[in-house]
């Protein structure tokens, strides 16, 4: 596992703990973060803005629509308020397998494997085109026979052909049954943010692995033929189960909440 962890090269899931505060990455990835901080001033607020859709997705989720299980692909580094201890701090009886490809966050995967005595939690190493290998080991926690919510959080960005990325999402949605949800994020492209683009550019040349930015329109393409929840899609500081808030200035991270019915 220590070969396969690169710390010569910036890492995603390191600079965006780093941008959270976290103490999970090394100096290459500082001095990255810090590089995209000076092209989008901006940026680091996405990853807060993020977490903070994750919180009011799964509390409504939880709180409104009963949804007891979680299916957390592309989890990233641990940080405060994941998935599980959102969840079973309102349902302690919350299943949550996470999944991620990343030999940091398997390094810490011991983080996420804490759990209620009612609940579960488990991880497996997996990357998401594996959806076979996701499924069959998701099946040994959740019961797949009753609503899951499936959360892709900045994960579908690393998939750069539309067919396949859209491809991989239903795969995983047609094999969940209807009451399940799709709880997604993903950067974006747009030209009243150019900074983004460059931002973005940066990484790709230097960083690992490369990012794929989509219009928020593309991005809603990844909920067709589900029922969107709220606002729809929109920027992830926005996003409120009822209605955006379009009080606080959009970030370049669109997201949205959908029910398979």
């Amino acid at each position: 596992m220590r070969a396969r962890i690169n710390t010569s090269q910036p890492h995603t899931a390191r600079i965006w703990n780093y941008w959270l505060g976290g103490k999970d990455n090394y100096e290459v990835d500082r001095a990255a973060g810090d590089q995209i901080r000076q092209l989008h001033p901006g940026i680091g607020e996405y990853a807060r803005a993020d977490r903070r859709f994750l919180g009011a997705a799964v509390r409504h989720l939880v709180d409104k629509s009963g949804i007891r299980q979680f299916l957390d692909v592309g989890t990233g580094l641990p940080t405060a308020d994941n998935t599980h201890e959102v969840a079973q701090a309102l349902a302690p009886e919350s299943r949550v397998v996470y999944v991620d490809n990343d030999p940091l966050v398997l390094a810490h995967a011991r983080a996420l494997l804490t759990s209620t005595p009612q609940g579960s939690t488990t991880y497996l190493d997996a990357d998401l085109r594996d959806v076979d290998t996701i499924l069959e080991h998701a099946a040994q926690t959740l019961d797949l026979s009753r609503p899951v919510a499936l959360v892709l959080l900045g994960v579908v960005i690393f998939i750069e052909d539309e067919a396949e990325a859209r491809g991989v999402v239903r795969r995983i949605m047609d094999a969940l049954p209807s009451g399940s949800h799709l709880v997604l994020s993903h950067t974006i492209t747009s030209p009243a943010m150019p900074d983004v683009d460059a931002a973005v550019a940066f990484w790709n040349e230097h960083g690992t692995p490369k990012l794929t930015q989509r219009t928020p329109g593309q991005v809603g393409e990844f909920f067709d033929g589900l029922e969107l929840i709220g606002p729809g899609v929109v920027s992830c500081n926005r996003w409120h189960p009822d209605i955006a808030d379009e009080t606080v200035e959009e970030v370049a991270m669109f997201g949205g909440v959908a029910v398979k019915r």
